[in-house]
């Protein structure tokens, strides 16, 4: 009776504590970054398979409890891509904490934005921002909390997404993608 009581208390805090994470993955998007691994990333710099892998350069790149961390401490200016490109109309979100001195930038279509608070005004250093990336025909749009950040032409028709470490610390999690031709 004492474990069945035991084990009923154990499940209801396990439960618990995963029930304040309310994120569910919408329709028609699927996870660009699983949270456990860096399955389905490769280096940019020799092209190297990360599947498996928990961290990149040498601990530039690191996953660890769910997100993507890239650490200050090292160095390196080092980017990951997608190891397969992102195709058609794409609508790209996640959420990011940008630490002190955060400018971490992102690539895709032939285009560079800047993780950097002195280009987006709306972002919170120290708190998860959301972020999304859209990109319609030819069009292009990068939201910041929900508020347009740059909207411009794309250079290609299609293209990896990249995670460049440039400075600073940025954790990233929930990055998920929806293509449609």
């Amino acid at each position: 009776m004492h474990r069945l009581l035991a084990l009923s208390v154990a499940l209801l805090v396990s439960f618990s504590a995963n029930a304040g994470d309310d994120f569910k993955l919408e329709p028609g998007f699927v996870l660009l970054f699983n949270g456990k691994n860096l399955d389905g990333w490769k280096t940019r710099k020799g092209g190297e398979a990360l599947d498996g892998k928990t961290e990149a350069y040498k601990g530039r790149f690191k996953v660890d409890d769910g997100k993507l961390i890239i650490d200050p401490k090292v160095r390196g200016d080092v980017i990951i891509d997608t190891a397969k490109p992102l195709v058609g109309d794409v609508h790209i979100k996640f959420e990011f904490l940008p630490g002190k001195g955060c400018n971490n930038d992102l690539f895709i279509r032939g285009l560079k934005f800047d993780l950097v608070k002195q280009q987006v005004k709306s972002i919170k250093e120290g708190e998860w921002n959301k972020f999304e990336i859209v990109i319609k025909g030819k069009k292009a749009e990068f939201l910041c909390n929900g508020q347009v950040a740059r909207s411009t032409t794309v250079k290609n028709a299609s293209s990896v997404l990249g995670v460049r470490a440039e400075f600073g610390p940025v954790e990233i999690r929930r990055l998920r993608a929806k293509m449609t031709d």
